[in-house]
């Protein structure tokens, strides 16, 4: 699985640090185990419930979301000349994982995807972050997903959580046009 995951998602691969980027794949991995999900359903899957109709995958998504963030902060890197940090590492690792949690936030009823008992319960950003959490990824990481959509507004959040939350806005408001 962990070759054909890279393949859906080669932007893994620009994680920097070794541990960081073997902690995110892992992530994945586990997370299409334990939510009984095989990678071709990943291609199927939406990336959002919210839109009736849409095209847009959850793989697709993420690929956007982390390329977008990684081009923001190329953007602010470069202009700002060094004076906002941001950890790329973190960034990337964060932008690929803010979705994982979907995957226990969403079952399949025939060929539709549906909320599952667990969506209706818990939203994708804290299970996502939940199940991170179990695999030892950095509070930075846990912070992104958690805070990348409204259950982080009111909150603080770091440069990256800020980036990564515009970044999906701009895919999924985008896409309601």
């Amino acid at each position: 699985m962990r070759e054909n995951l890279i393949l859906l998602m080669p932007e893994c691969e620009l994680i920097k640090d070794s541990v960081l980027r073997e902690k995110t794949i892992v992530v994945w991995e586990d997370a299409v185990r334990e939510g009984s999900w095989t990678l071709e359903d990943l291609k199927e899957m939406p990336f959002t419930l919210l839109l009736e109709q849409t095209s847009i995958n959850l793989i697709d998504h993420t690929r956007a979301v982390t390329l977008c963030s990684l081009h923001i902060a190329e953007v602010m890197e470069e202009v700002y000349d060094g004076r906002i940090p941001i950890n790329k590492d973190y960034l990337l690792s964060g932008s690929i994982l803010h979705d994982v949690g979907k995957l226990f936030e969403y079952t399949r009823e025939g060929k539709k995807f549906v909320k599952s008992r667990s969506g209706n319960l818990l939203r994708h950003p804290i299970s996502g972050a939940a199940f991170a959490s179990k695999h030892d990824m950095p509070e930075e990481i846990l912070h992104i997903i958690a805070a990348h959509s409204r259950e982080g507004d009111g909150a603080r959040r770091t440069v990256e959580a800020v980036i990564v939350n515009h970044a999906d806005f701009v895919n999924f408001e985008s896409l309601k046009i």
